[in-house]
């Protein structure tokens, strides 16, 4: 085959007739052919896709490329923004000799355009809003993700939600789960559990210091009210764009398992509410999970089968998922064959397992005229090659490709701007203040003082017999929050009568997670 056939044929490959994302251009024996444009069509976007390659390769400028281009077709996009450099899409970008340089090489128009954003913090920390989730619809398999616990505590951790379920004792916050752990290991308790497999003293210590030490490490604010409705991501402007949702997390990079797990309760969620919707004319969500590898690390098989299912079926509901790291191998084999589109930046091959890794890459391509080892290690900043579906869903041919310039700022926006950005969104009202309403910690400790408080002074002389009734407040005041309201007659009694109440149950998806709309 000649080099020009080669070219021809790939040309062939990307020429779309329905609407497309513009990647950028071809490059071919060394020259970039603007006249040849590389382009995803738009009703694959749900067909998933990996965007990979090394540090400082240009994955970030891709996701926002294809952000862009996805708002302005009215799709609505999701960011995960670890290195905090993405909220720049909402502001217009900077016309520099570099990005000029570029779009004449790819044959772009490029128009510095801000995009319609929303930007989002988990529990608040940082610039956005607060992202929180109740403890009830995180779930328990998220949850030991999150705490780091093995296959028998996250089991036993399972059972203390299936008990406070079915008992319609909804934990809304840590400190809920904490007291009905407390009281799961208590003789009442014990009792309670006995049809269900019952729940070790040992294990439930575990569980208790876990949950102890991820408060201690300034955890409990992502969990609570108002919890973070999913809806919200699936939103317009009222000029037709897709709102871009950045969730900004550079003040929780320090903890990869705390929003790795929260960005999979967010597509979980995702998936347990949307309608089917077959195969549409474009999605109505793209979700780029940034820093995959950390998901699946140290990951359970249950917890694997459950990311696999999930990338499966959610596609039928109109959500694409982009898996974003540096490695194919980072993505386990069953996910990674239901990622139909692909932007592999460069790789280095600097040690042995570089090299091992730079060949299991390229096995992961269909075949090509391209020496894909050797291109892989020679593309430059801002240049992939590139795979995707065709509008019939096959392969397209693989393409080197020289990349397009974003259009909006490539770079973070100051955070005073950021700020105000936050407090003007119609969203800031809603989820800005955290909430702490009655659930089961807080109702048990106020029925608990009524009580205390209706029972009539007990009518004795004054002296003596008046100390010795302030005596006992001393010892009681020394046990902790969880011992007394776990200890208490109120608790024991509302844990035999919830699971009478109607309509309690709770009905758990993928992972575990549960959601009961207010």
């Amino acid at each position: 085959m000649s080099e020009s056939t080669g070219a021809a044929d790939i040309a062939a490959g990307y020429a779309f007739t329905g609407p497309a994302l513009d990647l950028g251009a071809l490059l071919w024996d060394g020259e970039c052919l603007p006249d040849v444009p590389v382009r995803i069509p738009l009703p694959m976007l749900n067909r998933h896709g990996l965007v990979a390659g090394a540090t400082g390769t240009g994955k970030t400028k891709t996701l926002q490329l294809i952000a862009e281009q996805l708002s302005a077709q009215g799709v609505p996009v999701f960011l995960a923004d670890v290195k905090g450099d993405l909220s720049g899409v909402s502001a217009p970008g900077a016309a520099n000799d570099r990005v000029q340089g570029r779009a004449a090489e790819v044959g772009q128009k490029w128009t510095a355009t801000g995009f319609p954003a929303e930007f989002y913090a988990l529990g608040g920390l940082g610039h956005g809003i607060p992202l929180r989730a109740t403890i009830t619809s995180f779930g328990p398999v998220l949850l030991a993700k999150v705490l780091q616990l093995n296959r028998t505590q996250e089991q036993s951790l399972g059972l203390v939600f299936h008990y406070a379920d079915t008992k319609g004792l909804e934990l809304v916050d840590l400190k809920d789960l904490r007291s009905v752990v407390a009281f799961l290991t208590s003789d009442e308790g014990r009792t309670e559990l006995k049809n269900i497999g019952g729940l070790s003293t040992a294990t439930a210590g575990v569980i208790l210091r876990s949950l102890t030490a991820f408060e201690a490490q300034g955890m409990a604010s992502f969990f609570g009210e108002p919890e973070f409705d999913t809806a919200d991501l699936l939103r317009t402007a009222s000029d037709g764009r897709g709102i871009v949702s950045v969730l900004e997390l550079p003040a929780v990079q320090d903890k990869p398992q705390l929003f790795s797990t929260f960005l999979m309760w967010l597509l979980a969620d995702l998936f347990h509410d949307l309608p089917e919707v077959g195969d549409a004319d474009k999605p109505g969500l793209v979700f780029f999970f940034d820093e995959a590898h950390l998901l699946f690390s140290d990951a359970s098989k249950a917890f694997l089968d459950s990311i696999t299912q999930t990338v499966r079926l959610i596609r039928s509901k109109g959500v694409g998922v982009f898996f974003v790291t540096q490695t194919p191998k980072d993505v386990p084999g069953d996910v990674l064959a239901q990622l139909g589109n692909r932007v592999q930046h460069a790789l280095r091959a600097f040690t042995p397992d570089d090299q091992k890794a730079l060949r299991a890459t390229v096995k992961t391509f269909p075949d090509s005229a391209y020496d894909l080892e050797e291109l892989l290690t020679g593309l430059g900043t801002g240049e992939a090659v590139v795979t995707v579906l065709s509008e019939k869903g096959a392969p397209t041919p693989v393409a080197a490709t020289r990349l397009r310039a974003p259009e909006s700022l490539m770079g973070p926006v100051d955070g005073p701007e950021l700020d105000r950005a936050v407090r003007a969104s119609s969203l800031h009202e809603r989820y800005a203040q955290a909430v702490d309403r009655e659930s089961a910690f807080e109702k048990l400790a106020a029925r608990e003082e009524s009580a205390a408080a209706a029972q009539p002074e007990p009518k004795e002389p004054k002296g003596a017999k008046r100390a010795t009734a302030k005596e006992p407040k001393e010892p009681k005041a020394e046990r902790s929050v969880v011992e007394q309201v776990v200890g208490s007659g109120m608790f024991k009694s509302l844990a035999r009568s919830v699971g009478t109440q109607i309509g309690r149950e709770i009905t758990r998806s993928l992972f575990g997670t549960a959601r009961r709309r207010r």
